[in-house]
């Protein structure tokens, strides 16, 4: 079958199309003839090993899919890598039929990006009702989902970052009461001008570097910032306790794959997610979809800031 294999690290030159042997499901496991692969910007990290976890080659890329199964299944399912081809195996708990209302595009929005974005408000900085939340990146995968969600959920202002002004148009189209340039330089007096004036609640973090600095410095009393990446492959710059004692704020992290588990921490919000999409209250942004052959140009694309919303790899093409 055709599929993305590096066998080596670097940049999206070394995602080349290669003829590799089908992947065979195992007891547990199913079989899935892909329709469309997620690309997300973990992707980008993984091909460098500068992910969290480290990556062994050969390897092909793609942590989620979906497709058909031999029995005429449409699922989306979490693999974990091989994504970029054909075909792919996914172990059964992982794998959840999709709902009629719901298309390929926002199946995959949601699978990764939007049980994120549910955990990022409900687990990891308990959204309070009326509460302000900062979302960076607001025009991406997870961020379109959590500004949603944010209003959805009682949020009583949500604020945005998107580096372009047709990415911030896109935002307040979303829902957001705000939408500022992410810029690190001169970041806390624009969130603050932002919130009238005042510190914000949550910040959903996902820059690291001065951006999480200067998040970090316009959080309120009580405060809850929670870190899920590090885009700018920055390091921040360390936190003294004693700035977390004054003001009470608590620093959170999340990672996905801290779910996985347990599957239940990933199907119970999938099918909130789904419930909300199907019914019209959610509308996962779909940004673009690629080839497999220019799936190099995808990931340029993507670090280059280019891109809005889920993107998609159509691996017939």
């Amino acid at each position: 079958m055709r599929a993305i294999q590096i066998t080596e690290f670097g940049g999206p030159e070394v995602l080349k199309v290669s003829d590799v042997p089908a992947p065979v499901a195992g007891e547990g496991q199913v079989l899935i003839t892909v329709d469309r692969a997620g690309i997300n910007y973990a992707d980008t990290h993984q091909v460098e090993n500068s992910y969290l976890s480290k990556t062994e080659l050969p390897l092909i890329p793609g942590g989620e899919v979906v497709g058909h199964t031999a029995d005429g299944r449409r699922v989306v399912a979490l693999i974990g890598s091989g994504g970029y081809a054909e075909q792919a195996v996914a172990h059964a708990p992982y794998a959840w039929d999709v709902p009629e209302g719901v298309s390929d595009g926002d199946a995959l929005a949601l699978v990764l990006q939007g049980t994120t974005a549910w955990h990022l408000l409900k687990t990891s900085t308990h959204l309070q009702p009326g509460e302000s939340v900062l979302v960076h990146a607001g025009a991406g995968g997870v961020g379109s989902l959590a500004v949603q969600l944010a209003k959805l959920w009682g949020a009583g202002r949500v604020i945005a970052t998107a580096s372009t002004e047709e990415k911030r148009k896109q935002v307040l189209e979303l829902g957001a009461d705000a939408a500022i340039d992410g810029t690190p330089e001169g970041l806390k007096d624009r969130i603050l001008e932002a919130n009238g004036g005042k510190p914000v609640d949550i910040v959903l973090e996902m820059v690291g570097g001065p951006t999480f600095d200067e998040s970090f410095a316009a959080l309120g009393r009580f405060g809850r910032l929670v870190t899920f990446g590090a885009a700018s492959r920055q390091s921040a710059a360390p936190i003294d306790p004693s700035r977390l004692m004054k003001g009470s704020k608590t620093i959170a992290g999340f990672w996905l794959a801290d779910c996985f588990a347990n599957p239940q921490l990933l199907g119970g919000p999938l099918t909130e997610l789904f419930d909300l999409t199907a019914g019209g209250k959610l509308r996962p942004l779909v940004g673009g979809e690629y080839a497999l052959s220019d799936v190099a140009s995808a990931h340029e694309d993507m670090r280059a800031r280019r891109t809005v919303g889920k993107l998609l790899l159509d691996p017939t093409r």
